[in-house]
């Protein structure tokens, strides 16, 4: 028997078993599962959470033997129920002992670990942050490596700060999962979150991912004298996502209720309190940190193709278009952010964006979150109050990064007075980032030049570029570089697209000539983003050549959620997506110009709706950021007529307003507006982040309803209530009428299987043994016709060839006890099927499975599962085809679960087909723990055949994936 050669041998064991076990489980493309090697460590239970069963275990065995020159007795391997077991199992061929190394990477985030995990650096974090594939795993990490670390410095509207940390929001997103899965939610429902920026959000959204739900952020409604036109578009929204759950907040739940009517799959909604108060489900781990709740042991496992957000955009009432983002596209856009600012662990973020806003999502929350950096959250509304008070929140916790659109940064020009100022100490800002609307050059100036004093350094202010298609990031300028301002001609750009530069701007230089365009540069893309820009046609542009921007990247969305027109719009093939923008490139940076769809053409020249409206919003009088400028087609004159709808404050100075915006615009543009439509405050759409909603101004116009008068509010709701009824009480009366017959079909079902079913275990039992399998297939088709389950079979002629080729081995997916009966009735005669050993204690099923010569299996003992393998290698060669579940059980939840590779190994020993038989509609008609059926279609779908091409373990794993390819395929469901 082999020793150890060095104490060396002995101290590097755990971490070599460890490394053979993770090289396995890599094999086996079990990413699940080498996630929780990495948490649990040795303590990680081969079967329950790594899937390893008897045959995965023989090949460890095997490794471990040749790795440490050891022969290993199969006992061992086969009664381990840890890697630690597995540990010893070498150890004590060596017949010595090894102490594990309780510090080690891989169990140092263990939850039980006592350990250091309160002084983990970033440095220690980061391989595991890189190999995340979810964000679940993020918070995971986080909370679990540092617990008591804050995370948020959430500041309240009376001056306090609450403080969450990693571990309370793990705590809360937990419960709030529990209280999800209590209401039935399923992995790929999706919840809306009508939320204002609360502490209660952060949970709500993590808890929804952690439930293996889709998180749908909307905003809650803000003003009350449009609450009818609120409910019009959010209903558009919900119905879209077929939103299941509605998280609210109690001020608001009255109008969410108001909403359900008119979406039909919403079943309930719940304020955000109630859902992270209520109880979890099944404990099984504390939170380090948080002591006296528990994690939920059966957390949804996320992988990175999982959809983590829907994120709408502003589009049309009617037409509303949720951006589908995976784990996969969120991560790679946190990580090219991080990597392109420059993110640092001393970084201290500051927000006051909404949180249902992408740049305030994902660039202000969970950017910081996966790297680590606290966050300082501020409502939207306290910034708009009192600016001042985003300023003062940089100073006093030295805030390093914070982004704001650009007219935030005009407000705190405008806005603020000196005296409330007053000491403040802006010199640890070291990235303002300016993006999420068109950045105006001379803001920023405005913005320095004003801030300076306080310590505020010019090249801080950044502008940048990105959209909710992109998950949010695309461009960026390098930290430190400051603002770069493009002059340009504008007749060449305006009629030709050419961006023919006319000199560099100084800094107090006005834009007043007629002649000279300006953009700012939003720096050069981010890493692993690629940008085309093109013409018409699709052919790439010259540099300095205006072109529409397409872009390219892992962060990149699919499309958009049920809405295959909006998605084939955009999409461009190999991976392409068309941001509807326009740009240039130039000296290396790029130059956003504008959107497309805004863009006004009027006697040949190209008109940029944002530069009229800056223009138009110097105006004495006239509201900042509340002007609208687009075009209307003329038929008289064959071009567009330019427009432009101003919100006033004071009505008596309309005509004076309107002089001064015709004279100044003509002054700039070189021509005036065609019309001035002088609005009443609040008449100018916008979107829920605050941007000018374009489209939507026009058509209010061309309707002749711009600037027109709301209802009361009373009256508004006292619609939406009317509106509701009816179709509310149509709702309840057509659920209990369906209820009602879904109820007595169930009855009359069961009553059916009741009756039918004795009738076939008689005449099994009664016939000759030969004749027992037809009479099998007969009764049981009989019986499904009769409860009226209708049975589509696919490919059914491949079974023509099911007894002239030889046996195959039945690969079958398990939904339902359904799945046993339509299997039975509709495989030739003769198939065995492979069975728990349990229906040995069913006297009913025992006798029937006997007599059809089906197996009976023992999957709990690993050296029995051994044995029972060369029964069917044995059945197999004898001429027997054999069904095998793969899966092994089923659950409610829909998903195809990972596999034994029992089935793929007696295709390899024996050199048989696999052919996949998928059932699909079963687990709807009869889930998991439900007694009564459903009335409904099943669908059959036989191969293709998969053939065995080698001997090895690798040709077992080829055929596994193979086959689960198909079940994914067949079956509409999303592997786990």
């Amino acid at each position: 028997m082999a020793s150890p050669s060095t104490h060396t041998d002995r101290a590097t064991a755990p971490e070599r078993v460890l490394g053979i076990v993770r090289q396995l489980l890599a094999e086996l493309g079990s990413e699940s599962a080498i996630r929780d090697l990495d948490v649990r460590g040795l303590n990680a239970h081969l079967e329950r959470e790594l899937g390893l069963g008897s045959l995965e275990r023989v090949e460890l065995m095997l490794r471990l033997g040749a790795a440490f020159h050891v022969h290993l007795p199969d006992k061992a391997v086969a009664e381990a129920d840890t890697v630690e077991d597995l540990l010893q199992a070498v150890v004590g061929e060596w017949a010595g002992t090894v102490e594990t190394d309780d510090a080690s990477p891989a169990a140092r985030y263990h939850p039980g670990f006592a350990g250091t995990a309160t002084t983990l650096t970033a440095h220690d974090l980061a391989p595991d942050l890189a190999a995340a594939q979810n964000l679940n795993e993020i918070l995971r990490l986080r909370a679990f490596a540092t617990p008591e670390q804050a995370h948020i410095y959430f500041k309240e509207e009376d001056g306090k700060t609450q403080t969450i940390t990693y571990g309370e929001l793990l705590e809360r997103a937990n419960a709030a999962a529990g209280s999800l899965l209590l209401r039935g939610i399923q992995p790929g429902n999706t919840v809306a979150i009508m939320l204002p920026t609360c502490p209660e959000f952060f949970p709500v959204f993590f808890g929804i991912l952690l439930a293996g739900a889709i998180p749908v952020p909307i905003y809650p409604p803000f003003r009350a004298d449009r609450i009818e036109e609120y409910a019009a578009r959010q209903s558009g929204i919900l119905r879209n996502a077929e939103a299941k759950i509605l998280v609210t907040f109690q001020q608001a739940a009255g109008v969410a209720r108001l909403l359900q009517p008119k979406v039909p799959s919403l079943r309930e909604v719940v304020t955000a309190a109630r859902l992270v108060e209520e109880p979890g489900v099944s404990p099984s781990a504390s939170v380090p940190g948080a002591p006296g709740r528990a994690l939920e042991a059966n957390w949804h496992p996320a992988r990175s193709e999982d959809l983590a957000l829907l994120q709408y955009t502003s589009g049309s009432t009617g037409d509303p278009k949720g951006v589908m983002l995976t784990h996969a596209n969120l991560l790679a856009n946190i990580r090219s952010i991080g990597e392109g600012i420059g993110i640092k662990p001393e970084d201290v973020a500051v927000s006051w964006l909404p949180l249902y806003h992408d740049m305030g999502l994902i660039g202000a929350w969970l950017v910081p979150l996966y790297f680590g950096v606290p966050l300082v959250v501020l409502s939207p509304l306290a910034f708009l109050s009192r600016p001042e008070r985003w300023l003062w929140a940089i100073h006093h916790h030295g805030g390093t990064i914070s982004p704001a659109p650009n007219f935030a940064y005009e407000l705190c020009v405008r806005k603020i007075a000196e005296r409330d100022i007053e000491g403040l100490n802006l010199s640890s800002w070291r990235a303002a980032l300016n993006g999420a609307e068109p950045v105006n050059p001379q803001t920023i100036e405005r913005f320095v030049g004003r801030f300076a004093r306080y310590g505020l350094r010019g090249e801080i202010v950044l502008p940048v570029y990105g959209l909710a298609e992109a998950s949010l990031g695309v461009a960026a300028p390098p930290l430190g570089s400051g603002l770069k301002v493009d002059r340009i001609e504008r007749d060449a750009f305006e009629r030709e697209g050419r961006a023919v530069a006319v000199g560099v701007k100084e800094p107090a230089a006005a834009n007043d000539e007629a002649g000279a365009l300006e953009f700012a540069s939003v720096g050069q893309l981010l890493p692993g983003t690629e940008v085309r820009l093109v013409d018409a046609e699709g052919r790439e542009v010259s540099e300095r050549r205006e072109g529409r921007l397409w872009f390219r990247s892992a962060s990149g969305t699919q499309g958009y959620y049920r809405n295959p027109e909006a998605t084939r719009d955009i999409l461009r093939g190999d991976g392409w997506i068309d941001s509807g923008d326009l740009a240039y490139r130039a000296e290396g940076n790029l130059y956003i110009t504008g959107r497309a769809k805004d863009i006004i053409i009027k006697a040949g020249r190209n008109i940029y709706p944002h530069e009229v409206e800056e223009i138009a919003g110097r105006v004495k009088g006239v509201r900042m950021g509340c002007v609208v400028a687009f075009g209307v087609a003329d038929e008289k004159s064959g071009t567009e007529r330019l427009i432009v709808a101003a919100e006033l404050r004071d009505s008596s100075a309309r005509d004076r307003v309107v002089a001064d915006i015709t004279q100044q615009v003509a002054a700039v543009i070189g021509m005036p507006p065609d019309l001035v439509e002088i609005v009443p405050p609040h008449s100018i759409p916008k979107t829920s982040s605050g941007k000018l909603r374009r489209s939507e101004t026009k058509r209010l116009y061309l309707e002749h309803r711009l600037g027109q008068r709301f209802l009361p509010i009373w009256l508004q709701v006292a619609k939406l209530a009317a509106a509701s009824a009816g179709p509310g009480l149509a709702r309840f009366a057509g659920n209990r009428i369906r209820r009602a017959a879904e109820f007595l079909y169930g009855v009359y079902a069961l009553a059916v299987f009741g009756i039918v079913f004795p009738s076939i275990w008689t005449a099994v039992c009664i016939a000759p043994k030969r004749a027992a399998p037809q009479i099998t297939r007969g009764g049981l088709r009989f019986m499904l016709a009769l409860a009226g389950i209708r049975i589509r079979v696919e490919n059914g002629e491949l079974l023509n060839e099911f007894t002239s080729s030889g046996p195959w081995i039945i690969a079958a997916n398990h939904t339902s006890y359904l799945d046993i009966f339509v299997m039975s009735a509709y495989l030739p005669a003769g198939a065995r099927f492979v069975g728990k050993g349990e229906i040995r204690s069913m006297p009913l099923i025992r006798t029937f499975a006997k007599r059809l010569g089906h197996f009976a299996f023992d999957r709990s003992d690993p050296r029995a599962r051994l044995e029972q393998a060369k029964e069917i290698n044995t059945a197999l060669l004898q001429g027997s085809p054999v069904v095998i579940y793969p899966e092994g059980t089923f659950t409610r939840a829909p998903g195809v679960r990972p596999f034994q590779l029992g089935a793929f190994k007696a295709a390899v020993d024996t050199n048989r087909p696999i052919c996949p038989a998928v059932v699909r509609g079963a687990r709807d008609l009869l889930r998991d723990k439900t007694i009564l059926p459903r009335f409904g279609r099943i669908t059959i779908t036989f191969g293709p055949l998969i053939l065995p091409e080698g001997k090895d373990w690798p040709e077992m794993v080829r055929l596994r994936d193979a086959t689960r390819a198909v079940f994914a395929k067949n079956s509409g469901e999303p592997l786990l």
